[in-house]
């Protein structure tokens, strides 16, 4: 890899983490509302919730990362708009179980409900904003080659 490309990644990084942090406050704020809703501790509800949360996080990841982080690279074809629905559902998932099973840790170790809540939600944004990262940069827009043309 070279400097040019060293560069662009540590840029895409910077990009992508801070709409990362709007995604947070998305995911985060919609997981409180329908909470403060709809206080439960029922794990069907809470993955219903969270999966609310973080679809509507998706969403605006997805609108802000086309047109900064990755623009030069989304061609909105149905390849990466497939791509990243895959992406999505494999990033839901890591972050339904990551949520579940620290939900549960912290309430094993008597953690108050709302500070469980959103430290498993942490947790679980971490995973999956991890693995999201590395997934759309290498697989949904992943940049094509430049041929060169010679006239």
């Amino acid at each position: 890899m070279g400097n040019n490309e060293k560069s662009k990644t540590s840029i895409q990084t910077l990009q992508f983490t801070i709409i990362g942090l709007s995604n947070a406050a998305v995911d985060i704020g919609s997981l409180n509302l329908l909470l403060l809703l709809h206080p439960t501790n029922h794990n069907l509800t809470l993955t219903i919730f969270n999966t609310v949360a973080y679809c509507l996080a998706v969403g605006n990841s997805y609108i802000w990362n086309s047109m900064i982080t990755f623009r030069y690279a989304a061609r909105g074809s149905s390849k990466q708009r497939f791509g990243f629905i895959l992406q999505g559902l494999f990033s839901l998932l890591i972050n339904n179980s990551v949520f579940l099973v620290f939900n549960f840790f912290f309430q094993f170790i008597g953690m108050p409900t709302w500070i469980r809540h959103n430290s498993a939600k942490a947790l679980a944004m971490f995973a999956s904003f991890t693995a999201s990262f590395f997934m759309m940069k290498y697989f949904v827009f992943e940049e094509q080659p430049r041929r060169n043309h010679r006239p």
